[in-house]
């Protein structure tokens, strides 16, 4: 009777062995990938890896952030696409801070009736989650869906709305998914720092040389006083700008300032105050427009030449035109019939720049813009955030204004003062103006105040210098009331104006980097269809192929090493039965 040899006996139970340790190497393998998360970046733009101020701040965060993620459901490949993207984006932020982030995603109106719903949406509409309408077509009929392009931040005792999606003009959907995936890592790590902040920043809103305090600025108070602890300082009677403001804003205006105003002003920037100048050297505004078919632009005489100056900047006193511009209606006599033409004193700015201040931002509506030039000062870098097309030039003062330029076709060859600067940010350690030519009486003043003059900056400051008309400045409606800044009642569109505001202000007052994560960028790699038609059957046979044939290959090698490692050699003999 056939017996089995010992040599065989050992082999099954070595296999046997191998089996149970591979099962079990797999099953740790897998319970470790439940907790773990790790990835290989391979993307030009890095678009999977985080800031280094992201990992910081989720690395250093001391409670636990909750986020709701209101984006659930059946949806278009391009919203499932987007919800992938989120549940990533907020996986590798738990990957840093662990524990500390938890995320969930919820559809608010889930096994809930009508009436029930209309409460939800009113509950989150406070918040600022708004419902949106999801048309569908599926086989010639049409379908609505209520859902929440949103997430909820819940953060050190605090909330706060993120809006994962966004409508920038003149995108494709692909290209709207694009930028909304690249802005999900600011977004998020932007409501955990703000939310993380014990006090708000504190900013000063300069008065008493003519700037707006009246309905034309409600947008744009409205909005710094959400972020920021703001309050009005009236130079003409404030004694000095207390360092305690972390910034100072200075918006449009139009009396000329004193000696001593300007003395506080450069002396709070001496001491590391920020500075967002916004100003028009020119005194141009459509309301005069209304009464006569043209105006006359003067030079305002602000007296501040030569501040800005010795800071590294000049506002031009001129008039910036530019086909690349906003339309302005009129009524038609003969048909009449409202006719848009192009008014090319209102620029529309699109930002280039490659800086976080306006990185990925949309057109920003510009009125009546001065041009500015860089300066050379020494240790002062300076960067320019906003400039005009390629088709511009720039009238000096006092320069004309009329109606009568809608009735004619303008000639681009005319505009040949390309990429004219109308934003500019400055960095660096800024002199005094005053240097060595400080008046006694100023010096007795600032020695009464027990501030020291101080000629130069300790440290490296920012400042940033727009002399962009009106670009903070939102329309009023009798009916509707206050608008948003960057809404163009003309033609009823939005523009990125309040999101300028914003990142100036964060860039000013927030030292933590979070805003360099607007700089990331996902770029739509598109196939080539005419290519990809031409070579259809091409790669249709390799996809197919080139797996069979490597299951083959494989399996031959293997037949192959097994067959030698097991064959009976000539000196050998098989084992007796």
């Amino acid at each position: 009777m056939a017996t089995k040899t010992p040599g065989k006996n050992q082999r099954q139970k070595q296999a046997t062995i191998r089996i149970i340790i591979m099962a079990a190497i797999l099953v740790c393998v897998n319970v470790l990938a439940s907790y773990l998360h790790t990835g290989l970046d391979l993307t030009r733009e890095k678009r999977f890896t985080l800031s280094p101020a992201t990992r910081k701040l989720l690395s250093n965060m001391q409670e636990v952030a909750v986020v709701d993620i209101y984006l659930k459901g059946k949806f278009p490949a391009e919203l499932q696409r987007m919800q992938e993207a989120v549940r990533e984006r907020l996986r590798s932020f738990k990957d840093i801070a662990g524990n500390k982030i938890i995320y969930r995603f919820t559809d608010p109106f889930e096994g809930k009736n009508e009436s029930e719903q209309k409460v939800i949406a009113h509950d989150l509409a406070e918040k600022g989650i708004h419902v949106l309408t999801l048309q569908n077509q599926d086989e010639d009929e049409y379908s609505s869906k209520p859902f929440f392009p949103y997430a909820l931040v819940q953060y050190n005792g605090k909330e706060a709305a993120v809006m994962l999606l966004e409508d920038p003009p003149g995108k494709t959907a692909a290209e709207k998914i694009s930028y909304a995936e690249a802005m999900l890592e600011y977004k998020f790590a932007n409501a955990i720092n703000q939310l993380g902040k014990q006090d708000k920043s504190r900013i000063g809103y300069l008065t008493g040389n003519g700037e707006d305090l009246g309905v034309n600025s409600y947008d744009m108070l409205g909005a710094l006083s959400h972020y920021y602890n703001m309050d009005t300082l009236d130079l003409m009677h404030l004694l000095n700008i207390s360092p305690a403001y972390d910034a100072i804003v200075i918006n449009q205006p139009v009396v000329p300032f004193t000696g001593p105003q300007k003395l506080k002003i450069d002396q709070y920037v001496m001491r590391g105050g920020h500075v967002l100048w916004v100003m028009n050297m020119l005194n141009a505004n459509m309301d005069s427009l209304r009464t006569s078919p043209q105006l006359i632009a003067m030079d305002y005489g602000l007296g501040l030449d030569d501040i800005l100056f010795k800071y590294g900047v000049r506002v031009n006193n001129d008039l910036v035109e530019d086909m690349q511009c906003m339309p302005l209606g009129q009524i038609d006599h003969v048909t009449g019939q409202r006719e848009f033409k192009d008014w090319i004193y209102f620029p529309k700015l699109n930002p280039t720049a490659d800086h976080p201040i306006v990185r990925n931002m949309d057109f920003i509506r510009a009125g009546f813009t001065n041009s500015i030039d860089t300066i050379k000062s020494t240790g002062i870098k300076k960067t320019i955030l906003l400039q005009s097309s390629k088709y511009s030039r720039a009238a000096m003062a006092p320069a004309r204004v009329s109606l009568s330029t809608l009735a004619y076709p303008q000639k681009n060859e005319m505009f040949n003062k390309p990429y004219l600067p109308v934003a500019v940010l400055l960095e660096g350690k800024f002199h005094s103006v005053y240097q060595n030519l400080l008046a006694p009486e100023y010096l007795r003043l600032l020695d009464s105040l027990k501030q020291p003059y101080k000629a130069v900056c300790d440290s490296n400051n920012s400042m940033i210098v727009v002399s962009v008309g009106d670009i903070f400045k939102n329309e009023y409606s009798a009916k509707d009331g206050p608008m948003q800044m960057g809404y163009y009642g003309w033609t009823h569109e939005f523009y990125a104006n309040r999101s300028f505001l914003l990142n100036c202000m964060e860039y000013l007052t927030d030292h933590s980097g979070i805003l360099e994560a607007r700089s990331k960028e996902v770029k739509l790699r598109l196939l080539d269809n005419g290519r990809a038609k031409d070579e259809k059957t091409k790669w249709q046979v390799i996809n197919v192929s080139v797996p069979i044939a490597a299951v083959l290959v494989f399996a031959s090698c293997y037949l192959f090493f097994r067959k030698r490692k097991y064959e009976v050699k000539p000196n050998e003999t098989k084992p007796l039965a």
